[in-house]
């Protein structure tokens, strides 16, 4: 069992990415689905899928990755709050992540929202990782 099931998710997808591999299978729950849909929006996934396995009875998500060329969109993550730590934002204090070319991925009243998104509805939240 994995106690922080947003960052074993990133993980997944940018060591998938770095060997060259097309899909991911990460464990389902309603949060990953949430942050993969927002990376599908955001570019840096090509399709995010509900699958049911045949043997076990339990489901999981089926993540198709985005290249650019050669190149794997997701070039490098980080995570900011974690199980230990968590940390939050107010919507004043969010700024762009690597000059525009990023995205921060927000836990908010309002469901799973990038930066941009975030100051647009007005409202902040728990910042749950960087993606660029």
């Amino acid at each position: 069992m994995v106690s922080d099931a947003i960052g074993d998710l990133i993980i997944r997808l940018k060591n998938a990415g770095t060997v060259g591999k097309a899909q991911v299978e990460v464990p389902y729950s309603k949060l990953r689905h949430a942050v993969a849909n927002k990376l599908m929006s955001a570019g840096y996934v090509a399709d995010v899928k509900e699958v049911n396995k045949k043997r076990v009875a339990e489901k999981a998500l089926s993540i198709t990755l985005a290249y650019e060329g050669s190149a794997h969109r997701i070039s490098g993550v980080q995570r900011i709050s974690k199980p230990g730590r968590r940390l939050y934002t107010k919507v004043e204090a969010i700024h762009k992540v690597k000059f525009g070319k990023g995205h921060l991925i927000l836990s908010t009243p309002k469901g799973i929202l990038t930066g941009e998104e975030a100051k647009q509805q007005g409202v902040g939240g728990e910042q749950l990782f960087i993606v660029w």
